[in-house]
């Protein structure tokens, strides 16, 4: 058994593979097993990766005939799994050479934390932006699971092995599901603390939540998966109250994206986008949304006419283009 097991999902990732597994081969921690997944690739990515496991027994590789999305790419590695803590690794990001080491011991030293964040420096072109975490020692799991609601707290951490082997990946959509799972682990968490390891989160265009795509609108389709797990784990109606919200938050969200980048949608997705929009609207339960919220023009619910909803859309998101030129 390893003491970390990192996963790592890889598509097409020929640009960035390298730096993000040599962080992980430099890391002070030599105890470690790094899974790699090739999800179907068509550039040199399965060759680098083949180099890689060749040249150290500590990255093992697997290669998958038909791409399969993040979320179960990073469910097969889990399965390979058998460290005693785990994380992920994007295979456009990397580590600094404490990392691994420095979340590891905060597992050892505190046995009731079962999850503790990496420092986040995000990344951009021309500058780097450490992110802003709430200050805390320890918080409860529940708080922490109310943090990621709106991403006080993000989504980086290392784990407790068994949890997440009984949790893995949520992969009811193949972009945006795995965020659930984060908020399950915390949930799940007796106790979340941070440590001082750093994970560089690369920013740029080609990420999947910066293409004009349809699978945008599997952000709907994930909330939903939240909403029903929420539901499961009989969280307080509070929380329920809180991520109703954020549900119809992202739905304004999506319209806009739908908005902006319709005409280079196909007429099938452009179909379908809309069709998901308009299923999660009448799923919304509007008495759950505060009233600061809803009051605004461009949130109003508008009960129970669509075409209304969809006419209050485009005059304020027309609205705003126009101001948004003066």
């Amino acid at each position: 058994m390893s003491k970390v097991s990192v996963l790592v999902a890889a598509y097409n990732a020929e640009s960035y593979i390298h730096e993000c597994i040599d962080s992980l081969l430099a890391q002070t921690m030599s105890d470690i097993e790094v899974i790699c997944i090739d999800d179907a690739s068509t550039d040199s990515t399965p060759a680098i990766l083949d180099q890689y496991a060749s040249a150290d027994s500590r990255v093992v590789v697997r290669h998958l005939k038909k791409n399969v999305g993040q979320a179960r790419a990073r469910n097969i590695a889990l399965a390979m799994s058998d460290g005693a803590y785990v994380c992920m690794l994007d295979s456009d990001d990397w580590f600094s050479p404490d990392a691994l080491q420095a979340a590891a011991d905060v597992l050892d030293h505190h046995t009731e934390t079962d999850s503790v964040l990496f420092q986040v420096d995000e990344v951009y072109a021309d500058h780097v932006r450490r992110y802003p975490l709430p200050s805390f020692e320890s918080i409860s799991g529940t708080q922490a699971f109310e943090y990621s609601l709106d991403w006080r707290v993000h989504g980086l951490y290392m784990i407790r092995g068994d949890l997440h082997r009984r949790l893995p990946y949520d992969d009811s959509s193949r972009a945006y599901s795995d965020d659930n799972t984060t908020r399950m682990h915390y949930l799940k968490s007796r106790e979340v603390r941070q440590c001082e390891g750093v994970y560089h989160y690369r920013q740029h265009d080609s990420s999947v939540t910066h293409q004009v795509s349809v699978a945008r609108f599997d952000y709907l389709k994930a909330n939903e998966s939240m909403l029903r797990q929420m539901k499961d784990a009989g969280v307080s109606a509070h929380l329920l109250d809180e991520y109703e919200n954020i549900r119809w938050l992202n739905l304004i969200d999506t319209y806009l994206f739908y908005y902006k980048y319709h005409h280079q949608l196909s007429p099938s997705d452009k179909e379908y986008g809309m069709g998901e929009m308009h299923r999660i609207w009448k799923s919304i339960d509007t008495g759950r949304l505060k009233r600061g919220v809803k009051m605004k023009f461009g949130y109003w619910p508008l009960r129970p006419f669509w075409w209304l909803f969809r006419v209050q859309e485009q005059f304020y998101f027309t609205l705003r283009a126009l101001v948004g030129r003066n």
